[in-house]
Formats: structure tokens, C-alpha cells, sequence
């Protein structure tokens, strides 16, 4: 448990100094987010507000984690460093994408081939290590491995683990549009993975994940970047998190749910993001 408020302590004061550190220095250099001009005509108002603060997130997620390792009581797991290297991973590829909007300043960053296949290598190499380093289980699962039991098997789960990959960080990035949505909603969200982590680790028997604390810690830390980078990103939000935060914590809701066996569950947990995502693909659509 002290490494859990350890994680998440450290990782929310990181984030809240970091944060305004960004604001301050991206302010000074000019560098803001630019607006589409065929956007609705109340985001004008936000061109030039500071982006790229996913960056705060990212970093304050990664220091939290390995500082609640430092003292005993809990200890690197394989899953939890795959787990936390996956969502540094999708945070570089936004971070690529964001950092050509504002050198170039229009709001297109990465063609959209290679953000897929920046996104792509990303959601791969997960799979792969997880199946190679850990002993993850490759059930379609609910709330534990073994409900309801559906084996798909190592090539079924990798592609599984891709789309979910794929899919949450593009729900999270287009949820990213009002002040505080996208920080707010994944704090609910990394919040339960906090629990159900800590809960797998005092229960083994019943759900057998070795790496169960360590992956509650990776939760915490993400909750406290994202509750750190809220303080600013309210509204009137001074910073936005760009897709560099957006990217990570879709990539690292997606794995948490991988790696403890609750992937049909994130449907429930990361609700918001779905129902956004749908809400665009009918808008398109139409």
C-alpha cells in the first residue's frame, strides 16, 4: 500500500511542478496548438494555448514508478516494465506528431501512415514481449483469466492486444477536445485499475497474476500524472496534453486491462472513450 501512494504521490507532484514548468517554457519559446480553420468557432479561441503536455504525464508516471520501487515491498516485474515502456512508447510517437504541428505551426503533424505505423510497431512489440518474458494468460477475459474462459490462444490474443492497443489511444486522443475531458475521465479509469491490481496481488490463488502489484503500481503512477496535469488543464485549461498524452494513457489503459486479465471490463471502465469514439464514427459516417 506505501508503494501504491508512493507511485502515486510522487508521480501527482511531478506532474503538478512539471506541468507548470511546460506551460512556462513553451510560453516563453511561442509554441502553442494550432487551430483548424474548418473547427468549431469556439475552439479559435484556444489557438496558441500551450500543448505537448502529455509530456508532464509521461515523465511523472515513469519517475513515480521507479521511485515506489525503491523502497522493499514490491519489485520490478517484467510485465510492469513492458506495461510502463508501452505507454513511454505511444507517448514518443505523439510526441513526434505534436512537435510537427507546432514547428510547423498548422494542426497536421505525422501523415496518418506513419502514426499507424509508429502506433503499429508500438501495439506489436507489446504482444511479443509479453508472451516471450512473462506468464500472461491468453484468455478473453471479464474480471479474471478464467471468466468466461475463451482461450484464443497467443496469435488471437496478440491481435487482440493490437486493436485494443490501436483503438483506446485513438479513443482517448479524440476525446481529448474539452478542457479536462480526457485527463478527468482516465483518472476514473486508472483509478479501478489501482484497485483491481492491488486486489489481484492479495488474492493469487484466485487470480493468478504474479505481477499484480507491480502493474497497481503503474495504475498509480498514471493516475497521479493525469490528476497532476488536471490542476492545469482545467477549464479554462492553460495547457493541453497534445497526443503525447493522449497516445500513453490510451496505450496504457489498453495494456493494464491486457496484462490483468480484464480486457472485456475496460469496455465498462473506459466507457466514455468508447461512446466518443462511436459518437464520431456515426458523425463521419453520416
Amino acid at each position: 500500500m506505501i508503494s501504491l501512494l508512493l507511485a502515486g504521490g510522487v508521480s501527482l507532484l511531478v506532474s503538478v511542478l512539471g506541468t507548470k514548468w511546460l506551460i512556462e517554457w513553451l510560453t516563453s519559446h511561442k509554441i502553442g496548438q494550432p487551430i483548424r480553420d474548418d473547427g468549431p468557432e469556439g475552439h479559435h479561441t484556444k489557438a496558441g494555448t500551450p500543448t505537448m503536455g502529455g509530456l508532464a504525464i509521461v515523465g511523472a508516471a515513469l519517475i513515480g514508478y521507479v521511485v515506489a520501487h525503491v523502497r522493499g515491498g514490491v519489485v520490478f516485474t517484467r510485465a510492469g516494465i513492458v506495461v510502463i515502456l508501452t505507454i513511454v512508447g505511444a507517448g514518443l510517437v505523439g510526441l513526434l506528431d505534436d512537435w510537427i504541428k507546432v514547428s510547423r505551426e498548422r494542426n497536421l503533424g505525422l501523415s496518418k501512415r506513419a502514426k499507424v505505423a509508429g502506433l503499429l510497431t508500438v501495439s506489436v512489440a507489446f504482444p511479443i514481449a509479453m508472451l516471450a518474458w512473462t506468464d500472461i494468460h491468453t484468455q478473453l477475459s471479464f474480471t479474471r483469466f478464467d471468466s468466461p474462459d475463451i482461450d484464443l490462444g497467443p496469435v488471437g490474443w496478440s491481435i487482440l492486444a493490437v486493436l485494443m492497443i490501436l483503438g483506446f489511444a485513438n479513443a482517448v486522443n479524440l476525446t481529448d477536445g474539452a478542457d479536462g475531458l480526457a485527463a478527468g475521465s482516465s483518472v476514473y479509469t486508472f483509478i479501478a485499475f489501482v484497485v483491481i491490481g492491488f486486489w489481484a496481488f492479495r488474492h493469487p490463488e484466485t487470480y493468478d497474476i504474479p505481477a499484480a502489484l507491480d502493474l497497481a503500481v503503474v495504475s498509480a503512477s498514471m493516475l497521479g500524472g493525469c490528476a497532476g496535469f488536471l490542476w492545469w488543464n482545467a477549464a479554462p485549461a492553460q495547457i493541453f496534453m497534445g497526443d503525447t498524452g493522449s497516445l500513453a494513457i490510451g496505450a496504457g489503459m489498453a495494456t493494464l486491462a491486457l496484462a490483468t486479465s480484464t480486457q472485456l471490463l475496460l469496455l465498462i471502465l473506459g466507457g466514455l472513450f468508447v461512446v466518443e469514439t462511436i459518437s464520431v464514427v456515426l458523425q463521419v459516417g453520416s
